[in-house]
């Protein structure tokens, strides 16, 4: 009995996650929206929590909030490469090469959040 309610627990979560709606924001760059519907497929890697613009050193960048513990939240530039890990890990700080980034990183903008029923 119990294997059946663990099948229809892994039956909705999986069809919970099907349902998901990928469409265009003008606001995210579409090589971040890519990462981001990876990261959702991906079991291992879950799906972000937020995705929030920042000014930093004078560029614009993109701060990917992780979905969970001991994972790194990520910063990435307008062509999706990885600047820096500036917090997140094993031990909260990052990967200690974007120390300043709570600091210098200003003019926060949410522009996407996970919601249950679509990503963007």
């Amino acid at each position: 009995m119990h294997n059946y309610f663990g099948f229809l627990l892994i039956a909705v979560i999986l069809s919970c996650n099907s349902t998901n709606k990928f469409a265009v924001s003008t606001e995210v760059p579409i090589c971040l929206q890519e990462k981001i519907k990876l990261m959702s497929e991906d079991i291992s890697e879950g799906m972000p929590v937020s995705l929030t613009e920042f000014t930093y050193h004078g560029k614009k960048v993109y701060y990917l909030v992780a979905p969970c513990c001991d994972k790194y939240n990520i910063v990435f530039d307008s062509t999706c490469t990885i600047l820096g890990y500036p917090d997140g890990g094993f031990t909260g700080r990052g990967d200690g090469k974007m120390t300043d980034f709570e600091k210098a990183a200003i003019n926060p903008k949410v522009i996407w959040e996970a919601k249950r029923d679509s990503l963007f």
